[in-house]
């Protein structure tokens, strides 16, 4: 059950970014935009739109990898949802790394702790020998 939990949260930790992306790259809007904070959590920035009205996502910059307080940088964001902002530049495609380590590092897990059980219980997952009489 927790080994299809991970793998279910490893291909959300793919699915999730496309998904933002394709809002993003629907109908995109580019500004200038500035750290204003930058954490383990997210990274906190503050940009004025194409009509001239600040924004400060509640949940951070998309792909902030790098970035510092004070730094200022290019996004891009989802006109019809400007809280949805990215680095410009950076896709989606910078999450199948973490995911496919997530994966894997759930299926050693899984399959030590299978083999731990086994060899616990007694099981060895060999069929049993058939004695002649």
């Amino acid at each position: 059950m927790l080994y299809a939990v991970a793998m279910l949260g490893s291909a959300a930790m793919v699915i999730g970014p496309f998904m933002n992306d394709t809002a993003i790259n629907s109908d995109p809007g580019r500004a200038l935009a500035t750290v204003t904070g930058a954490d383990w959590l997210r990274t906190a920035v503050e940009y004025r739109d194409e009509a001239g009205i600040y924004h400060s996502p509640p949940t951070g910059l998309l792909y902030p990898t790098g970035l510092g307080e004070g730094q200022r940088v290019w996004v891009t964001y989802a006109k019809a949802d400007p809280d949805l902002v990215k680095v410009e530049g950076r896709e989606w495609t910078l999450s199948v790394i973490p995911a496919l380590s997530v994966a894997l590092l759930s299926t050693v897990t899984a399959a030590l702790l299978w083999w731990t059980v086994g060899k616990i219980t007694g099981r060895s997952g060999r069929s049993p020998r058939i004695r002649p009489e």
